[in-house]
């Protein structure tokens, strides 16, 4: 059995969208960032939490509030993206911690909105696609959304799905369940 020790932060983003393309001059915005820490070593969660993001670029329409629960005004009363991410460094040791999301969504959203507001990526370069190692290790040949990977392994969905905070503290409880079956690795080292 691999021998992981320390924490992981599990993070899960909220993006402005709508049900088509965006309207003329809006682009995709992280609204909101669930994050919940994982002890390795005893196979826990630790602490969830979630980051409301005001975005500069886009407004949140019907479909997203309709789709997370969050509401314009709820994302108005947020901080900036740039406090966001210092937030996730100086809170969440987000640039010595590994990580993981459900997919690479989130990773490759950060690394856009950090390239077009000229952020610093608070990230360290060692990321697990949980999707696919949670995949890997139940032998499927499709990776399944995060609700029907709760099904699969026989876990209940808590809160509220598209709820950042509460979709980081599910995949969480997916690592667990991965690294309970000796199978979490990690996939990106960008």
């Amino acid at each position: 059995m691999t021998n992981w020790t320390g924490l992981l932060n599990v993070v899960d983003v909220e993006a402005t969208c709508w049900t088509g393309d965006p309207p003329p001059g809006q682009t995709n915005e992280i609204i909101e960032i669930g994050i919940t820490v994982v002890d390795l070593a005893t196979r826990t969660r630790v602490s969830k939490h979630g980051i409301i993001v005001r975005p500069t670029r886009s407004t949140v329409s019907d479909f997203c509030t309709e789709l997370t629960t969050l509401t314009q005004e709820q994302v108005d009363a947020g901080v900036d993206f740039a406090e966001a991410c210092r937030l996730l460094t100086t809170e969440f040791a987000a640039g010595e911690r590994p990580w993981a999301s459900w997919g690479d969504y989130d990773r490759k959203q950060f690394r856009a909105q950090c390239a077009a507001g000229e952020v610093e990526y608070p990230f360290n370069p060692e990321h697990t696609n949980a999707k696919q190692v949670f995949a890997e290790s139940y032998g499927l040949k499709r990776r399944p959304g995060m609700d029907r990977a709760l099904q699969i392994a026989d876990i209940p969905l808590e809160g509220t799905h598209h709820r950042g905070d509460d979709d980081a503290w599910n995949i969480a409880a997916l690592i667990v369940d991965v690294l309970n079956r000796d199978g979490w690795r990690v996939t990106t080292v960008d």
